[in-house]
């Protein structure tokens, strides 16, 4: 099968004058009369005669084209925003510490600003999140052996019955019983492709979103249900392992991953999700042939779903499977991301898509 990476001139035209935001990466948009590009969904409209079509911010830029301050183009690929990094860093630096209102005004902040991006994208608020870090790290205390005084202490609880009351409410069990539970430990982690929400119980990872995929919310909220574990904002090893081995994928020098993964789906998944893992590194199939290699060959659109099902991106790679045609379909993250990847795999490092400014 022959993989079509790039799209035609035709389909980046007809893309572009429907405004198809799905196209966002997948190329962009110049205009030789204003000497300024574009995404694919940028409401400005110019003449087809006009227009030139560029794979990448780094072509767009050396033909010396600017960025449109209407689409904001090199916002494409999406980060961390540096405020919410610098509060993270705030509260990792002085964890027991409790950031008022009236310091999050002084950073330029409003509180139902953080609120919104915190309930959004970690669905709890700010101040959730920061309970949950020193609720966390008490927990991880008491695994360790450390006495309940000391947690206490350490965490700069008022009274043993405040910090009973507040762990058996996350826990769901008193501190006395932590040992046979546990809880879905979550961190965003910085890529080329932007920022990931990853989650791990004490078995694997179980999560791995794009922060900015329409269906996060709904897969956080399974997870959670799956698992019926609390959602706490921290690391574990796991995480950790993650963090390593993905900052090797994205520069070519890792081709298999060895974390173990927990997939909480239902059989048909599960076994859907299991054949993805098989595909090789470099390699892509049909949604026809991912059918077949489950012996379900009159399934292929059960299989289509449970493959956009797949909560744990990357890792299990639903970014492999194409068209039966090899064009690119649809892929949660963007079809921006699953080119990139595939190119990735494909020559070993990522198209030349930094920012530049």
């Amino acid at each position: 099968m022959t993989l079509k990476l790039s799209p035609s001139h035709i389909e980046m035209e007809q893309a572009f004058y429907r405004k198809d935001a799905s196209y966002d990466g997948v190329f962009f948009v110049a205009v030789r009369t204003t000497g300024i590009f574009c995404r694919p969904s940028c409401p400005a409209r110019p003449k087809p005669e006009n227009i030139e079509f560029f794979p990448t911010i780094r072509d767009a830029v050396f033909a010396g084209y600017r960025p449109c301050k209407r689409c904001h183009p090199l916002e494409v690929y999406g980060t961390l925003p540096d405020w919410v990094a610098t509060l993270m860093q705030r509260v990792e630096t002085s964890p027991d510490a409790k950031i008022t209102a009236t310091e999050l005004r002084s950073l330029g902040l409003t509180p139902e600003r953080v609120r919104r991006w915190f309930r959004e994208y970690y669905g709890m608020t700010f101040v959730e999140w920061c309970r949950g870090r020193r609720l966390a790290n008490a927990f991880i205390q008491i695994r360790a052996g450390t006495t309940l005084d000391d947690v206490i202490f350490t965490n700069q609880y008022e009274s043993h019955s405040g910090f009973r009351e507040a762990f058996s409410k996350v826990f769901g069990v008193p501190p006395g019983q932590s040992q046979s539970s546990d809880f879905i430990a979550t961190q965003m982690l910085e890529t080329p492709l932007g920022a990931l929400l990853v989650g791990a119980v004490s078995e694997g990872v179980c999560l791995i979103e794009y922060t900015d995929r329409r269906m996060l919310e709904h897969n956080y909220a399974t997870i959670r249900k799956r698992f019926g574990y609390p959602v706490l904002p921290v690391t574990n090893s796991h995480i950790e392992c993650l963090r390593d081995e993905l900052s090797r994928y994205f520069v070519g020098k890792l081709t298999k991953f060895t974390i173990p993964l927990v997939l909480g789906g239902t059989a048909f998944q599960e076994q859907v999700w299991s054949e993805l893992q098989r595909i090789p590194y470099g390699k892509t199939i049909s949604y026809d042939e991912l059918a077949q290699h489950i012996n379900q060959p009159t399934a292929v659109r059960a299989v289509a779903r449970a493959n956009g099902m797949n909560r744990i991106n990357i890792l299990i790679p639903c970014h492999r499977v194409v068209g039966k045609n090899g064009q690119l379909t649809g892929y949660g993250g963007g079809l921006w991301r699953k080119r990139l990847l595939l190119e990735l795999e494909r020559t070993g490092e990522l198209p030349g898509n930094e920012i530049i400014q």
